[in-house]
């Protein structure tokens, strides 16, 4: 049974849910979660194991998602607390401090495996599991940093773009400040701009000019009120982060 009601999501259950069959039942269902009177233990012991630093980071990852996903303890929202679950976890033992890998886009990459590898884990193979996990996280690493290179040459060619206008801005100049944060914000505004350069917004304004003047930034209305510039093949870049596909 699957519920897309945000008013319930991240609700602890009451009721029984199945995943796969129909609405109605769990007859036919692929998988049956415990009953809910069995959470609140489950839920205990499964916040004791995250804290615990008994296993290495990514293994400890690996089996509190499995079973977080087992327990499938809400209505809805399992699937996005269970992937964030990995990322607290990595962060949490300082595995990975500055950012995670994105091992949940690997793993929906790959749906039939992943559910393969959380069927061996409800079947008692932990070793199974853990391997599957193991791979995704590799390839997960791999591609971020591939996406890491990308943006690298994307910035410089910013860099390089903005160099050769009619009148390149002064080497302190705020256009330079918005290149550096543009990775951390590919659709920005006057306001996220000040805030992320510390710059003021008469400075912001003509950098704005000047970064759109050399294609750097697309505009994304004619509206002069809340109005916003793209960073120009950054969301494509990010698009093919989240689909998993080289950048």
């Amino acid at each position: 049974m699957k519920v897309a009601a945000p008013k319930i999501a991240g609700n602890i259950r009451t009721v029984q849910n199945w995943i796969g069959g129909n609405n109605y039942n769990p007859c036919g269902a692929d998988f049956v979660p415990p009953p809910p009177e069995s959470l609140d233990d489950l839920l205990v012991d499964l916040c004791t194991f995250c804290n615990d630093d008994a296993l290495s980071p990514l293994v400890q990852a690996a089996i509190a998602h499995a079973q977080f996903e087992t327990m499938h303890p809400f209505e809805d929202g399992n699937g996005r607390t269970g992937r964030a679950l990995v990322q607290v976890i990595l962060r949490r033992t300082g595995l990975a401090p500055s950012y995670v890998p994105p091992i949940s886009v690997m793993l929906a990459k790959h749906k039939e495996t992943y559910i393969r590898g959380l069927t061996l884990f409800r079947d008692g193979d932990v070793d199974g599991w853990l391997e599957i996990f193991a791979a995704a996280t590799a390839s997960a690493a791999q591609l971020a940093q591939r996406y890491v290179r990308h943006v690298a040459d994307l910035q410089e060619s910013w860099r390089n773009q903005l160099r050769a206008a009619d009148s390149p801005p002064r080497s302190d100049a705020a256009a330079w400040a918005i290149i550096d944060v543009l990775p951390a914000h590919p659709v920005i505004t006057v306001k996220i701009a000040m805030a992320a350069t510390s710059r003021t917004r008469p400075a912001i304004v003509n950098a704005v000019q000047q970064l759109t003047g050399a294609g750097i930034l697309v505009p994304l209305s004619d509206s002069g009120k809340n109005k916003a510039w793209e960073a120009a093949d950054l969301l494509d870049a990010i698009v093919g982060l989240e689909e998993g596909s080289s950048v």
